[in-house]
């Protein structure tokens, strides 16, 4: 495998993507990243660090427009998209047509069910081509396709909400213990980060400040993600948004109720078991449960829960922080598992 790699970053503007662009001029085993900015974006600062002032004395970090040649004279072994998803349904085909491996932080490719991709309002001028590209896509949680992902194309990476929720319930999901005809209800709460950078009404200071909000009832788009990955039906999951007065970090509380009693020692042990070998998912001890502040600018996703008397209502608590593990974190563990590195690289 490489030891060093040309990555190129398009919209390292946003949150995410300025998060994805800081953990790339730190990886060790990566050239410095070349950034570059779509059609429409121009006339602004011509520099990363003329926006994110923090990353000054590291040299410079110019910002370019993008072009197909641009990345082709640079040598780009891999792109990532933090883009819309709009954006990102369009350049794909034609990066993979190229060569180049693409990791894509939008939605654009995360779905395969149809009827779940129709949230986006996809129009592809080859339908056809792009049903096949959705298939070929790896869905972006590594500790789930940790093996699909080695020498991928196209990783999709996870949506925030839903890696918060799909790590949670996958190992009780799997293992069948839990009662799928009673329905899981996942509440989560998101910082205001995950809106991305560009202001609107319901993201204002004066909107969000000393406020809690629900929001996308029944209609979130990481919904489909949840449902596909966790093999559910859309009468067994409600999932509810809420918008936290916090810049960034996720908490999901999930209840559930299992198949059959059970003591917290077993649902401690199908945890750590699952997740035995994957350093960014941290399950924490019987009787603690995480919280934000713990994960923030971290890339783990960290776990807890708590078992009723009974030994059948199961509440678990998940949080991560959404531009990290929820976006530009897990993105660069996507990409050291393509290119056979340790998946802790450059992100520690």
């Amino acid at each position: 495998m490489p030891q060093s790699i040309q990555p190129a970053v398009v919209g390292a503007t946003g949150y995410a993507g300025f998060e994805l662009a800081r953990l790339l001029f730190r990886h060790p085993k990566v050239k410095k990243p070349v950034l570059f900015t779509r059609d429409g974006e121009g006339g602004g600062p011509v520099r990363l660090d003329d926006i994110y002032p923090h990353i000054s004395g590291n040299g410079a970090s110019p910002l370019e427009p993008f072009r197909w040649e641009a990345l082709r004279n640079k040598g780009v072994d891999v792109l990532f998209l933090a883009t819309p998803h709009e954006v990102s349904r369009e350049w794909v085909p034609e990066a993979i047509r190229q060569g180049v491996r693409v990791i894509d932080l939008s939605g654009a490719w995360r779905l395969i069910t149809p009827a779940y991709r129709e949230v986006y309002g996809f129009h592809d001028q080859d339908a056809a081509a792009a049903d096949k590209l959705s298939a070929r896509a790896v869905y972006g949680i590594p500790e789930l396709h940790r093996t699909d992902l080695a020498d991928a194309a196209l990783v999709a990476n996870a949506g925030c909400y839903a890696t918060s929720i799909i790590l949670a319930l996958a190992p009780l999901v799997r293992a069948g213990l839990v009662d799928l005809a009673h329905g899981v209800i996942c509440d989560s709460k998101s910082g205001v980060s995950g809106a991305g950078k560009q202001p609107t009404q319901k993201t204002h200071f004066v909107e969000v400040a000393e406020n809690l909000s629900a929001y996308s009832l029944f209609s979130h788009r990481h919904t489909g993600e949840i449902l596909e990955q966790l093999g559910l039906t859309p009468e067994q999951l409600i999932f509810t948004p809420h918008l936290l007065p916090i810049p960034r970090g996720i908490l999901s509380t999930i209840y559930v109720r299992l198949n059959s009693a059970m003591q917290p020692v077993q649902i401690e042990d199908c945890l750590r078991k699952f997740y035995a070998g994957s350093p960014w998912v941290r399950i924490f001890d019987r009787g603690k449960l995480p919280q934000i502040q713990y994960s923030l600018h971290t890339n783990y996703c960290d776990i807890g829960f708590a078992l009723a008397a009974d030994g059948k209502r199961l509440v678990m608590v998940s949080c991560l922080d959404n531009l990290m593990k929820g976006a530009a974190g897990q993105a660069v563990q996507n990409m050291n598992l393509i290119f056979g590195w340790n998946e802790e690289e450059g992100l520690k």
